[in-house]
């Protein structure tokens, strides 16, 4: 496949027709996609593996009509955006994030995550707490958590397989994109609750893994997380994040979610110096934004025009 063919293919799976309009923004040496929606303060949302920007198709006009700018990114690596040699690690794809904050004229965001974009929302909003007006994660515990968890809990380090699995070279890589990238249904489904996705959707996001690099791309933050921890980067990392989060917290989480235990997540709030409020949506897996988008987008939405959100 020629470069004139891959950018074709990246475009027909990346630039999905909508309400929303693309475009490209420049921030932290590096070029993102984004889709756009709405006038208003910003918010700024961030997807997890192994999605991109998409995933939150049916959030953006909602918020949008609730009276809000609404962005979705694709991180580094990731759909439209760089594929960039290095700079995979948590503090820089943070940086990507506060970034583009910058680069949209924006004072600051509310800052809503899943999964790994959960995993970097919580890393900017300590690394520039300035740039963080509100902090939403789903399907993510703070990162301190979550690294107790993997190493101190047997059921969340068996959860964690499929990251212990990233760690090898090459070969997971491989392994996603075969036959057309049907491990990525394979995961998307396995991780679901009983709300499963449509098949055509799963497709969707098979088609944007298999775009040349993403692969690789997608799997390299998992590998710092696990290879940085005995490393002094690693071990820097980790205790930069005992900084308190100071920005109003809603943290979700679907009760069913077989990846990240509801265990792991739920004692992030002492990390937290701010209102921190708690959502456990019963019977959701792992992508409650799109498994049930009515009841996510309703409470995202309640909390941010919540003027005093209580502890």
């Amino acid at each position: 496949m020629t470069s004139a063919d891959q950018a074709g293919t990246r475009s027909a799976v990346v630039l999905r027709d909508g309400p929303w309009t693309h475009r490209d923004v420049a921030a932290n040496g590096a070029r993102f996609h984004i889709a756009e929606m709405g006038d208003g303060p910003l918010v700024l949302l961030l997807h997890g593996f192994p999605q991109f920007w998409w995933t939150w198709r049916h959030q953006l006009p909602v918020l949008a009509e609730a009276g809000y700018r609404a962005v979705a990114m694709d991180l580094r690596g990731v759909g439209g955006s760089d594929r960039t040699p290095r700079g995979y690690d948590p503090a820089n794809l943070a940086l990507d994030v506060t970034g583009v904050i910058r680069s949209l004229g924006e004072p600051d965001a509310a800052l809503v995550g899943h999964d790994l974009g959960g995993y970097l929302a919580w890393v900017a909003a300590v690394m520039r707490p300035k740039l963080v007006r509100r902090l939403a994660v789903s399907s993510m515990p703070h990162p301190r958590s979550w690294r107790a968890s993997l190493l101190r809990d047997p059921k969340q380090t068996a959860a964690s397989a499929y990251i212990w699995g990233f760690q090898r070279p090459w070969l997971p890589e491989r392994r996603l994109v075969a036959d057309d990238a049907a491990g990525v249904g394979r995961l998307i489904e396995d991780w679901s609750g009983p709300r499963h996705p449509e098949a055509a959707d799963v497709e969707v996001y098979r088609r944007a893994m298999s775009i040349p690099s993403t692969a690789h791309c997608a799997i390299e933050p998992y590998r710092w997380m696990v290879r940085s921890m005995a490393r002094p980067d690693g071990i820097q990392f980790n205790r930069r994040m005992k900084r308190p989060v100071l920005v109003p917290t809603l943290h979700l989480h679907g009760s069913l979610d077989p990846v990240l235990r509801t265990r792991s997540s739920a004692g992030s709030g002492e990390y937290v110096e701010a209102p921190y409020r708690w959502r456990l949506f019963d019977g959701l897996g792992h992508f409650p934004h799109e498994e049930d988008p009515a009841a996510f987008s309703t409470e995202l939405i309640d909390w941010l025009r919540d003027p005093e959100p209580d502890r």
